[in-house]
């Protein structure tokens, strides 16, 4: 009876220990806590139906042809990343589209981000076209069809036993998005209403879903700080803050560092952790794309209290397709070493 009671006292004795750092919290500066913390390696695949559909196979790295989400899991990644355009015209990327996709990647035990470009297109720094169907709305209107469109979406997963992690409300919106009408630059309110009609509408599926907004040249703080300060002080709400980063092979070292003092910025500024939603660099140039993914993973699983969220690729898989040079693949349909550091780290 004595050893059993010590044994119990033991046991009782780790428990707490156990409880006290799984519900430690984050330090000052907020994010993230310890509480269930997976350090997100991944890749945004969206293309992979639409390459199908044309032929395209992949293949391991000993040419033995494989399912494209289970290659992504079996060269270390544990999550995916999928855009949904509003009503694209050749279908690819609708909502359809994404469900299949989202199945797929969760039957191979990967989390889902959900990237809302709110566009029939492409949404970038340079593109943020309103849909055709929302043409000539006012603000308020615009406000409902982005809660619409984003509840519409995340309900059609749901039903189809999909809730997404993670979802970007808006794709590299540097100047705001759905132009002119929520441009930043000339109206941060009405930025900030779209960015809190996203977030209100994800919540309201989900509140455990983590809203994401999203901006490139992750190594410039100055527009870091220009759109999150123009953000706050219009009272928008997000949970994350989304980088993309895209150097070349002389750069990626100053843009790595340039990249981590952003992110300790962004978490000490605003409370926020951040995620790299988006990383690529030329194919032709795979071992130096390795260091630079190495290097970038570690800085970003350095920065402190587990603010550093995660890193993705996007669209590794490509090759030979319509002209885009910065996938991770070879021209035989297999992943360079570019990709290691997702599997070793």
């Amino acid at each position: 009876m004595r050893f059993r009671y010590i044994f119990l006292m033991f046991a009782l004795f780790l428990f707490g220990c156990n409880k006290q750092n799984a519900t430690s919290q984050t330090g000052s500066g907020g994010g993230t806590s310890t509480t269930n913390y997976v350090f997100a390696k991944g890749a945004d695949i969206s293309w992979v139906t639409q390459m199908e559909a044309s032929g395209y196979k992949f293949y391991d790295s000993n040419g033995v042809q494989q399912d494209c989400f289970q290659l992504m899991k079996n060269i270390g990644m544990n999550a995916i990343r999928l855009r949904v355009w509003v009503n694209p015209s050749n279908g690819w990327c609708n909502t359809a589209d994404l469900v299949a996709k989202a199945i797929r990647a969760k039957n191979a035990g990967m989390a889902v981000m959900v990237d809302f470009h709110y566009s029939d297109i492409w949404a970038d720094p340079g593109h943020q076209t309103q849909p055709a169907s929302w043409a000539g709305q006012t603000i308020s209107a615009l406000e409902v069809s982005v809660t619409n469109h984003t509840k519409n979406v995340l309900s059609t997963l749901q039903a189809n036993g999909i809730t997404p992690k993670w979802v970007q409300v808006g794709n590299e919106t540097n100047d705001g998005m759905l132009w002119e009408t929520g441009r930043a630059s000339t109206n941060m309110a009405n930025f900030a209403g779209l960015i809190n009609a996203g977030y209100n509408a994800v919540k309201s599926v989900d509140t455990s879903i983590k809203v994401i907004v999203h901006i490139s040249n992750g190594y410039d703080n100055n527009l870091f700080r220009w759109v999150f300060d123009g953000l706050k002080a219009n009272s928008a709400n997000w949970d994350i803050i989304g980088m993309s980063l895209y150097p070349d092979i002389n750069t990626w070292a100053s843009y790595n560092t340039q990249c981590l003092n952003n992110i300790n910025d962004m978490v000490s500024r605003y409370g926020k952790p951040v995620m790299i939603c988006e990383v690529g660099m030329d194919v032709n140039s795979p071992a130096v794309c390795q260091s630079f993914l190495s290097d970038l993973l570690t800085k970003v699983k350095s920065v402190s209290n587990n603010n550093g969220l995660g890193v993705f690729y996007w669209e590794p898989e490509c090759y030979n397709w319509q002209g885009y040079s910065l996938g991770a693949f070879d021209n035989s349909g297999k992943p360079t070493v570019a990709l290691s550091p997702f599997l070793h780290f």
